[in-house]
């Protein structure tokens, strides 16, 4: 019988996570106990260990693209049996009354909880997760570590595209983990890809090209067409004047970051003519309903680099430097 799991602890903003044996977790009624094979690196840990988000709550276990085994239940769970694959996703329960939930807008609840954030993730050995907000994981996505990526990064970047809209061409600043996942979909659909890297980042451009984008260039880069939509993926406001530049009339920039920079003045012409300035917040059970039968549908591959759960400071260190090419995933497995 299993008496002893271990996370890696944040014990504060801007500390290194501990390697931490605590009892195995006991899971309450509405609550799975999740056995972890895979947890996604989310650039999003990075703004929970740097005390960058207001909502956080501290010790806390980050990580929030979780995927593992259901090996045990709470009083009153029905909807999933022990042994069954499971993905954890970023929105970790709502409210179910306020009038966001009332709306179908439970991603803007006002009293929503968040995996990794304000209840303990997935870098750790077990999970608890309130059972109606966990999606179960059939074929096609047998492969836990490729599919853990598509638990935040894939989710956010569908629920961005959608938010969108039609576009024949769509920029994409930030080519990291979720932009490696919407590239592939908006080239399933139809839709010609201009990715916007960091300056002078020659592999990550040629990373996007290999997936299909039209043209690969610096973000300090004038497009070389202008653009129906954009959508940036990388926390820095001063992408956001670019970005606009780079849109035709009534183009639309999303912002999909859960935290930014501030984004500096800018003219008021580069958003005259009516293009639209919006932004993303968290997602909701129906985005991942839909975004998982289109990934299905349009074969998106994860392009992963796998790291050992002890070795969680040094995966975020490099995602933070910018040396991870796709999505960096914790294994629980490895190197123990």
């Amino acid at each position: 019988m299993l008496v002893e799991a271990h996370v890696m602890l944040l014990e504060h903003p801007h500390s290194a996570l501990i390697d931490t044996p605590l009892p195995v977790p006991v899971p309450q009624a509405g609550e799975i106990r999740i056995l972890i094979e895979a947890c996604g690196v989310c650039r999003t840990d990075l703004h929970v260990a740097d005390g960058e988000l207001p909502q956080a709550t501290y010790p806390i276990v980050p990580g929030h693209e979780i995927v593992g085994i259901v090996d045990a239940l709470g009083v009153g769970v029905t909807a999933f049996e022990p042994g069954e694959r499971v993905g954890v996703p970023w929105l970790a329960r709502t409210c179910g009354r306020c009038g966001y939930c009332e709306r179908g807008l439970e991603n803007l609840c006002d009293f929503a909880e968040f995996t990794g954030c304000t209840r303990d993730g997935g870098y750790a050995t077990h999970v608890l997760a309130d059972a109606a907000f966990c999606i179960r994981l059939g074929a096609p996505w047998t492969d836990p570590v490729a599919t853990a990526p598509l638990l935040c990064a894939g989710l956010i970047g569908w629920r961005a595209l959608s938010a969108a809209g039609p576009a024949e061409r769509l920029g994409i600043f930030g080519f990291g983990a979720a932009a490696h996942i919407v590239t592939q979909l908006a080239r399933w659909r139809g839709t010609r890809v201009f990715a916007f890297t960091r300056p002078d980042d020659r592999s990550t451009q040629a990373f996007a090209k290999s997936l299909g984008a039209s043209w690969a260039g610096g973000s300090d880069e004038p497009t070389p067409e202008p653009l129906d939509a954009a959508i940036i993926f990388a926390p820095v406001g001063g992408l956001v004047p670019a970005a606009l530049r780079s849109v035709r009339k009534a183009g639309r920039v999303v912002c999909a970051g859960i935290h930014m920079s501030d984004i500096p003045r800018f003219p008021y012409r580069l958003l005259w003519e009516e293009r639209q300035l919006v932004s993303v917040a968290n997602l909701t059970r129906q985005d991942a309903v839909a975004f998982f039968d289109v990934a299905a549908r349009a074969e998106v591959r994860t392009h992963v680099q796998r790291y050992a759960l002890d070795d969680a400071n040094r995966a975020l260190a490099d995602l933070r430097a910018g040396r991870v090419e796709g999505a960096a995933v914790l294994v629980p497995g490895d190197g123990r």
